[in-house]
């Protein structure tokens, strides 16, 4: 099976004509953050950059200097501000696009936000996983610090705990091979070493599936046996990087040369491992921005913990920390069910949690489902997806969500039971799958040679062109019978010729070589086409998706929360994986549970706890209670400690006499417009000019080694009374303060300078 598309592309449903946004944020002009317009134009100007974002996303993508602390709830379009933020600081020449680095935890999240850089014409920052930015840091410096080839990095690891555990004669079934392999994991990414893993899994509450120290041998043969045979791991790429940045202080420089700026999405999920990774990073520097939600912590399992953020101002404290709580993803109905649920959360998370407030329309309530068994609880799901999809509603904007992948094979029988398309996010990227590498090497060779193609005789516009290639490898235009792989790739070329429709649409003279550099561009991105199906997903890999209607199925006790989550710290998280499924729903949500597993069981099962007092009939489960944290700002503070020096920062100039940015070097200098109004004391600016040229004569200097006319016409502007106005104008630096700043102070207030300054 195939995943669902990795960026969602709008479209009105068929017959619907398109809904233009608002104007203004204050009337819900800002989207969620998947909702981009298909292809849409750089803006014009740097300040067209912050058009169109609410206060407080306004708030972070103008605090361009760390540090900086963005606290954003589900669906209030933290991508949209930390990359408008990325945008508006390289448009507006504070940083350099090379300088920077963004990172996050999914290789479909860094394409997305390379592509939507690219579309806000900030190209040429770096957006990457931790994985991958590492990898890179590590091939690029390996022959310097280390020497020698780098080791292949083992593909499936499983196999090499499997051959460990033969190696010391012990026996795995599957699932424990499978348990034992993410200890391993987790040891790595928590820098622990195998001697000390059975005091930090006690220490952490984990379950070992065998004895601690039978698990401790094991890891140590496992990595034994990785040097044997001369490979490495996914966790030793980070290890290793961040072995090479501590031993090798020329490295660690070199790599902090080249990034002066770094974001981090998703900051409740970076392990102890990561943040020691940026920390080496950042050195002892602190232009640093993050983002996450404590409420969306769901793979502490992994060795996440949301402490690095909820610590952030802690270690931070002259932090800016700004809320994002506007909901503009979901209706007020989903949000109430949303915030429902955090308030009856306990633990830290909860403490800072977020009160989302919808900017949406009402819509309708939840609707919550009992069924009898679980195969009539899939048909119940399978039969109303498919009256929604014969009212309209496209197969794309629809998922069912499910706690473990085990439960998948009752809903894709169902759904094709019913004749419903359906996608298993999980498998392959699209631009990955066979039938797309194939497809687009067609699509590049009839862009190329089109003229002596046969097939594009009788065909002009761009759809038809694609169409008709399409055509060459097999595609029709109607889709065939049933579902399976045959369908499954008839809807991922048929995602193909939606994307030259839009295309066509938005710029009506594209040609099939822009459409085949368009692809090119999204495969470099993983900026997938929407395919047309329903999604079937977990509630893990249905983190950062969302749709128009949801299902979220089989909410009852003993799988949300599981069975295994004991603890408190379990069950919480479990709740914030249900709160996780609830915020992928925009429009509708439907909850279901059935009271038995098979046909004719015992019904004992009964709905999961934390739906308690929030259906109509039952009572709250004991929690905290109350609301959490509202939208806004938090300026740093200053510590009462000595201030560690830092260097100066550069903030966005604006305009004294209209307000916009600027990013001309000379106007700049004016801090105005070249065509706004002056207010230049024109003696002035001949007294200095006059001055300016004994000066130079005595130094034997050309006139502008001294000032250059633009920095003597912002003097001549701004008049300044004392040497910290003086210092604020552009191009008077410590140095020329100290050389000329007496003589310029003089001759602004109407005296005569004090003689000839030489250089200190």
């Amino acid at each position: 099976m195939r995943p669902a598309a990795l960026v969602r592309l709008r479209a009105p449903a068929c017959g619907q004509p398109a809904q233009p946004p608002r104007a203004t944020w204050q009337h819900g002009g800002v989207t969620a953050a998947t909702h981009s317009t298909l292809f849409p134009q750089a803006p014009e100007s740097v300040d067209a950059v912050l058009e169109g974002l609410d206060p407080e996303q306004r708030e972070v993508a103008t605090a361009l200097h760390g540090p900086v602390c963005v606290l954003a709830g589900a669906g209030t379009g933290k991508t949209r501000a930390i990359t408008h933020r990325i945008a508006y600081g390289v448009r507006a020449g504070i940083l350099q696009p090379s300088s920077v680095l963004a990172v996050t935890f999914t290789a479909r999240a860094a394409g997305e936000m390379r592509g939507r850089l690219r579309q806000l014409g900030a190209q040429g920052v770096q957006a990457r996983t931790f994985h991958s930015a590492a990898l890179r840091q590590l091939q690029y410096f390996w022959p310097k610090a280390i020497g020698g080839s780098m080791p292949r990095i083992v593909d499936r690891k499983i196999q090499l705990v499997a051959d460990a555990a033969a190696a010391l004669g012990t026996r795995l079934d599957r699932n424990e091979l499978r348990d034992v392999t993410a200890e391993i994991e987790w040891s790595k990414v928590t820098q622990t070493v195998p001697a000390d893993y059975p005091y930090a899994a006690a220490k952490a509450g984990r379950e070992a599936p065998r004895d601690p120290a039978e698990i401790a041998h094991l890891y140590a043969a496992y990595e034994d046996l990785k040097r044997d045979r001369a490979v490495i791991d996914f966790e030793d790429v980070l290890l290793l990087t961040v072995a090479v940045l501590q031993d090798r202080q020329d490295v660690a420089e070199q790599v902090r040369t080249q990034y002066q700026h770094f974001v981090v999405d998703e900051y409740q999920d970076v392990s102890p491992l990561q943040q020691r990774l940026l920390d080496l990073w950042l050195g002892d520097r602190d232009n640093l921005c993050v983002v996450g939600d404590a409420s969306q912590t769901i793979y502490s399992f992994t060795g996440a913990t949301p402490d690095h953020l909820l610590d952030f101002r802690a270690r931070h404290p002259g932090a800016t920390v700004v809320r994002l709580v506007r909901d503009y993803r979901s209706t007020p109905q989903v949000v109430r069910l949303a915030n429902g649920l955090l308030a009856q959360a306990r633990g830290r998370a909860a403490d800072h949690r977020l009160e989302l407030v919808s900017q949406r329309p009402a819509g309708p309530d939840p609707v919550y489902t009992e069924y009898t068994d679980e195969p009539a609880e899939a048909e119940g799901a399978a039969r109303r997806i498919r009256e929604l999809m014969d009212a309209g509603v496209p197969a794309a904007e629809i998922a069912v969500l499910f706690r473990t992948n085990s439960q998948s094979e009752t809903y894709e029988q169902a759904l094709a039971d019913a004749g419903v398309p359906y996608q298993l996010r999980g498998a392959e990227r699209f631009f990955d799958r066979p039938e797309i590498r194939k497809t687009h090497i067609a699509l590049r060779g009839a862009a190329r040679f089109g003229g002596n193609d046969s097939l594009l005789d009788d065909v002009v516009d761009l759809p038809s062109q694609v169409r008709a290639v399409l055509s060459g490898e097999g595609w029709t235009g109607e889709p065939p019978a049933g579902s399976g792989a045959v369908r499954e790739r008839w809807e991922s070329l048929a995602a193909l010729v939606r994307l030259a429709q839009d295309l066509a649409a938005a710029r009506p003279g594209a040609t099939l070589a822009d459409f085949v550099a368009e692809l090119d561009e999204r495969a470099n991105a993983q900026h997938a086409p929407t395919v047309q199906g329903v999604t079937l997903a977990s509630l893990h890999a249905a983190k950062g998706l969302e749709w128009d209607v949801v299902f979220l199925v089989g909410v009852a006790e003993g799988m949300l929360p599981i069975t295994y989550a004991r603890t408190d710290q379990q069950i919480e998280e479990e709740r914030r994986l249900l709160y996780v499924g609830v915020t992928r729903a925009r429009e509708r949500l439907h909850v279901s549970w059935a009271v038995s597993r098979s046909p004719g069981g015992r019904a004992s099962r009964r709905p999961s706890r934390f739906l308690d007092g929030l259906r109509s009939g039952t009572t709250p489960t004991a929690g905290y209670g109350g609301f959490g944290a509202g939208g806004g700002v938090e300026r740093g503070f200053t510590a009462s400690a000595a201030p560690v020096p830092r260097r100066a920062q550069r903030t966005p100039a604006r305009c004294r006499v209209c307000g916009r940015t600027l990013t001309d070097a000379g106007e700049m200098k004016l801090m105005r417009c070249e065509d706004c109004p002056s207010d230049m004391d024109e003696g002035l600016y001949t007294r200095l000019r006059e001055w300016r040229a004994v000066q130079a004569r005595s130094s034997g200097q050309p006139d502008f080694c001294v000032f250059t006319d633009r920095t003597l016409m912002a003097i001549a502007e701004a008049c300044p009374e004392n040497p910290a106005e003086l210092s604020r104008i552009p191009g008077v630096l410590s140095r020329k303060l100290r050389s000329y700043g007496a003589d310029v102070l003089a001759i602004c207030a109407g005296r005569e300078p004090g003689g000839v300054d030489g250089e200190d």
